[in-house]
């Protein structure tokens, strides 16, 4: 069979709800119901049949990523079930387009933003190495939904990563705000070779 995906006329990052729709829609146009006496009603069965075959592996395919789980914060393990409000951000997730992730986490309204909205968002994070953020949001996570295995290995995975580097605490784990001594000295040895560059003398 070709792209179930195509088939169906969906995307691959479509949420279970969009591809039980464009299902519903073809099932409604190729049902043999409508052809009944039709010259054409042969090709109706077999674009029927292509239409169910596809719906089946598609979803086949998703329960069996379901159950075989997200890895961690940042392939996760998890218990992440078809009730997901955010199954397109963890798709997105999964197939390593992080951008796109974090666009459509971001353009949820506060108000949106559940347990699983902060799981995500830590995943994110952690997947960009800005373990302090991700730890943070891991934790809101936790708190919110304080039951929930996944949740709770991907802050533990987060509080071990943190405390491995430099007694707990990473300089490099997000964008640094403010002076440190390294930035000064880096900013005078930048300014001394312009200085030799544009003929000495004026530092």
């Amino acid at each position: 069979m070709s792209d179930p995906y195509k088939i169906l006329g969906v995307s691959p990052n479509a949420t279970d709800e969009e591809v039980k729709n464009a299902y519903r829609a073809l099932a409604k146009k190729y049902h043999p119901d409508n052809y009944s006496g039709s010259p054409i009603a042969d090709l109706a069965n077999e674009k029927m049949k292509e239409v169910n075959e596809a719906y089946d592996a598609v979803m086949a395919q998703r329960k069996n990523r379901a159950a075989g789980g997200y890895a961690q914060p940042g392939g996760y393990t998890s218990y992440a079930s078809a009730n997901s409000e955010f199954s397109d951000v963890r798709n997105l997730i999964m197939s390593g387009r992080i951008a796109d992730a974090e666009q459509i986490l971001d353009g949820v309204l506060m108000e949106g933003r559940n347990a699983e909205w902060y799981f995500l968002k830590g995943t994110v994070l952690y997947k960009r190495g800005w373990l302090e953020e991700a730890y943070n949001d891991f934790s809101k996570a936790c708190q919110m939904d304080p039951g929930n295995a996944e949740y709770r290995a991907a802050l533990n995975q987060a509080v071990n990563q943190r405390n491995g580097m430099f007694g707990g605490y990473n300089p490099h784990t997000r964008p640094y705000v403010g002076c440190s001594p390294c930035d000064v000295c880096s900013t005078l040895i930048c300014a001394d070779c312009c200085c030799d560059c544009l003929g000495g003398g004026c530092c």
